[in-house]
């Protein structure tokens, strides 16, 4: 009984940081969607890419599911993994995460919680595995980069929020009242401090 709702808790918390992290990409043109945001390159488009990735990774080779599709080799040198290539589309990208879904989900829903796996990548002793073990770790991998994608998107045209619903109307004057009190806030500690 508590496995069901255990796993039927981390599965709903997983789709639903799923659907957050693609609406990051709603509205933008294809370059916003694509252009690096941080030093390392860090983008939107390449975070859903990246987490596809690991979605399929971990509950395909884990449990001996691999993926249906050719999958890149895990986490190339040249981070190939977090980024989309001029020729890969928006629609494939999107499409192969909605695909790893499913992928995904069947496996989760097909296992128990306690089904053992096997993370090559991961150090000894950890590498035995089970289900839940791996649903957490993915969760967190997710609502990681979800968050990033946040604060990425935030700084392209200052949209924000969990998903649409929760989605305001920006009040660029509050905002910055806000942000100008913290700014305070901030310089005044450290006048304090020094």
């Amino acid at each position: 009984m508590i496995d069901d709702f255990a796993k039927d808790t981390l599965l709903g918390r997983l789709q639903r940081d799923r659907a957050a992290l693609l609406w990051k990409l709603d509205g933008l043109s294809e370059y916003d969607a694509r252009r690096p945001l941080t030093a390392t390159g860090t983008n939107l488009l390449g975070l859903v890419k990246h987490v596809a990735n690991v979605e399929a990774r971990y509950f395909g080779e884990v449990f001996g599911r691999p993926s249906p599709e050719r999958l890149p080799r895990w986490q190339d040198s040249d981070g190939s993994d977090l980024w989309a290539a001029a020729d890969e589309t928006r629609e494939q990208v999107i499409g192969f995460y909605r695909r790893t879904w499913d992928h995904a989900d069947a496996t989760i829903n097909e296992l128990r919680l306690d089904a053992p796996g096997h993370v090559p990548w991961w150090s000894e002793p950890h590498a035995d595995t089970n289900l839940f073990a791996v649903m957490v770790h993915v969760l967190g991998e997710t609502i990681r980069h979800a968050g990033h994608a946040d604060i990425l998107r935030e700084g392209v045209d200052g949209r924000t929020g969990l998903r649409v619903e929760h989605e305001q109307q920006i009040d660029e004057e509050a905002r910055a009242a806000c942000r100008t009190r913290i700014e305070q806030a901030a310089r005044t500690a450290a006048r304090l401090t020094a």
